[in-house]
């Protein structure tokens, strides 16, 4: 549709509206869920509330951050229980109190990041945020998305444009590691570091989904 936004189209919102929420990060939410106080979630590029509404109706009171107001209106008319609070804002500039958040998800968000700057930007942002050991839910693009003689853009070290003509960040394993690290986040052992759609070896990858980075980490300061 002419000068409506891609994740702004109907038929986009509505598929987000009704997708199913990663069972890996439900699972990861009820074993991280204190019993004593619900749990504090800050939900980075929430969409429609394909996470962050279910996790609302399991009792964590949560905070979801959009910059589409289609899928913000969509995720605000489904029933969360009164547990859901959204705002629009981009991932980093987040309109939430310094060390308050307990869990902090960054599903496939931080991949739409421009440039390097902006991925680090909107990483210190959301760990601004986060409690002592607060978690991290993190499910970004793997470099092996690409061909391994692809170049990044110019001066950029995990930013390319050859998957979808716009500029993304394509992180290797050690590089996700690292730029997390350097934000005071570590790979937390109970959901260790996994990649999703990976081609099998002796086959060559032309096209299709994205391979994906999905990992928990715990953010232990700087």
């Amino acid at each position: 549709m002419a000068g409506i936004a891609a994740w702004d189209t109907p038929g986009t919102v509505g598929g987000f509206a009704t997708a199913l929420p990663n069972q890996t990060l439900i699972d990861y939410v009820a074993r991280l869920r204190p019993a004593a106080r619900r749990q504090r979630v800050l939900d980075i590029g929430c969409g429609a509330g394909r996470n962050a509404v279910p996790l609302a109706l399991a009792g964590c009171e949560v905070i979801g951050v959009d910059l589409s107001w289609p899928m913000l209106s969509a995720a605000a008319a489904r029933d969360a229980g009164g547990r859901l609070h959204l705002a629009r804002a981009p991932m980093h500039t987040l309109p939430v109190r310094s060390g308050s958040v307990d869990l902090i998800i960054a599903h496939g968000i931080w991949n739409l990041a421009r440039s390097g700057a902006e991925f680090r930007s909107a990483v210190r942002e959301a760990a601004r945020c986060a409690v002592p050991d607060a978690a991290l839910f993190v499910f970004t693009f793997s470099r092996h998305t690409l061909a391994p003689d692809a170049q990044p853009e110019p001066g950029e070290t995990f930013v390319f444009t050859q998957f979808s003509g716009m500029p993304q960040v394509f992180l290797s394993d050690q590089q996700l590691r690292d730029e997390l690290g350097d934000a005071g986040f570590e790979v937390d052992p109970d959901l260790s570091l996994r990649e999703l759609n990976v081609t099998p070896p002796g086959q060559a990858r032309i096209g299709g989904a994205p391979v994906i980075y999905q990992a928990g980490f715990r953010f232990r300061g700087v």
